[in-house]
């Protein structure tokens, strides 16, 4: 086979940026066998405290880049470069929230006291983790299984989206650096399928992590069918916010126009669908077009730019195939004049912040992940209403209600199918609570004391005294 040449192409101006090569067919099959040999020397060799110094000397290192990181992801995704530094510093963040806990967490269980008898459960590493992530926020997605998967002992495999290649190989050269055995990590390029099947078929390969869409996913899932192998998902969402008719308008629409627009709306965990109280429908939605009325859409390199353009030409017909098959439905477009949502730059994937009321579950925009700039409101006429809608969803990231009454708040967000429910907030993983989808948006947890637990199996030691 011949070595895979991968483009990546900037959505800033739809050239060429980067190339990357895949590895060779021999390159490839010793991937997995270097990564078994890696393991078996880190885990047997290093301590908990020593892989505890490599991760927080190399956590520190990658903070030191993050000047350089930043201005490779606005190039490489379009973020705008007002943004992208706090990636990485939020990515360190949360790599030492993982750090601090990680004693406990992976401390051993005592059993029943007993006389004459000592039984504790030991909490081992898999061995070799296959991680495959996506690029819309790819220190973040790494940073939530790569710390547990070598703080626990595991060797790791890489591979990233062409999308944003030179993540991983930041990532190895400081781990390298703070002190990693060699091998420990091993990244690879591919966006062939069936090189990537291949590798998750592989015995060698004792968990496979996978962020990115549904179908991603079932794909990876489907590769691994004939294996008694864990696979954990990270998939999609179609997160809703259910505004309540007790909040101050104008600081609900500039929250939710934030968590709905941040990032292009590229986020598994932006809010997709927002329903709001009759009382208040029309001053929100007037709030929402005066907040929007001061975004900027435009160059992601100028600091003033709020919204940068969406990761391909290919997303960028998916968002506009949901906004016209809304209006074809008879949805409003209530998107507000704005200079810079009409005249973009030219070449790039640009899709401005729209708005559109009198939406309804038949259209695509209610149903279908958008992963777009699009802010669907629809009017409820009651709690329960909202709560039945939030719910008519075959996805289960996250959701959240925006209400003064936090009590009621909370009470409405435990009716919720979401493996994440907020009151007065969005689109935020905090690493001490569970990061888990419900429904199509995944399996197996990353993040808190919990995400340790699929890079470990547990082994039982039951120890009887020898007779006197």
């Amino acid at each position: 086979m011949s070595v895979e040449v991968l483009t990546t192409v900037s959505p800033v101006t739809n050239q060429p940026i980067l190339t990357r090569n895949g590895p060779s067919d021999s390159e490839f099959a010793l991937l997995p066998v270097y990564a078994t040999r890696a393991f078996n020397d880190y885990y047997r060799v290093t301590t908990l405290e020593q892989r505890q110094a490599i991760v927080k000397h190399a956590l520190h290192l990658l903070n030191q880049r993050q000047d350089v990181l930043a201005r490779e992801l606005t190039e490489q995704m379009g973020r705008p470069i007002a943004y992208t530094s706090k990636e990485i510093t939020t990515a360190v963040a949360r790599g030492e929230y993982l750090l601090r806990i990680s004693k406990d967490a992976l401390r051993d269980t005592d059993g029943e006291p007993e006389k004459g008898f000592k039984r504790y459960i030991r909490k081992v590493p898999l061995g070799p983790v296959l991680i495959i992530f996506a690029w819309n926020f790819p220190y973040l997605i790494l940073i939530n299984s790569l710390i547990t998967a070598l703080l626990a002992g595991n060797s790791v495999i890489l591979k990233p989206s062409p999308q944003t290649p030179t993540v991983v190989e930041h990532v190895c050269e400081v781990f390298t650096n703070a002190g990693l055995p060699d091998k420990v990590i091993q990244y690879f390029h591919c966006g062939s399928l069936i090189r990537l099947e291949s590798i998750v078929q592989s015995p060698q390969i004792k968990l496979i992590c996978f962020t990115g869409s549904v179908a991603g996913g079932l794909q990876v899932q489907r590769a691994a069918a004939d294996r008694i192998v864990p696979v954990g998902l990270e998939l999609g969402g179609k997160d809703p916010a259910y505004v309540r008719a007790d909040v101050d308008v104008r600081w609900a629409a500039e929250e939710i126009v934030d968590g709905a627009v941040f990032n292009s709306g590229q986020s598994c965990c932006s809010i997709e669908r927002v329903y709001v109280a009759e009382q208040i429908h029309d001053e929100f939605v007037a709030a929402v077009q005066d907040v929007l009325s001061g975004y900027k859409l435009g160059d992601p390199f100028d600091l003033s730019t709020n919204v940068g353009p969406v990761v391909s030409q290919r997303s960028m017909h998916l968002i506009n195939t949901h906004i016209n098959d809304a209006l074809d439905k008879g949805a409003i477009d209530a998107t507000p004049d704005n200079l810079s949502f009409t005249s973009p730059p030219f070449n790039g994937n640009y899709v401005r912040p729209t708005l559109l009321t009198g939406v309804t579950h038949d259209m695509d925009v209610m149903n279908d992940e958008t992963f777009g700039p699009v802010i669907p409101v629809m009017k409820v006429g009651s709690d329960d209403e909202a709560i039945r809608l939030m719910n008519d969803s075959e996805f289960g990231l996250t959701a959240s209600i925006w209400t003064k009454d936090t009590t009621t708040g909370e009470q409405l967000a435990s009716c919720v199918d979401a493996g994440t429910v907020f009151v007065n907030r969005s689109d935020f993983p905090s690493p001490d609570l569970a990061w888990t989808g419900w429904k199509d948006s995944g399996k197996g947890v990353t993040l808190s004391k919990f995400g340790f637990e699929q890079f470990v199996k547990l082994k039982s030691f039951h120890i009887k005294e020898y007779p006197q």
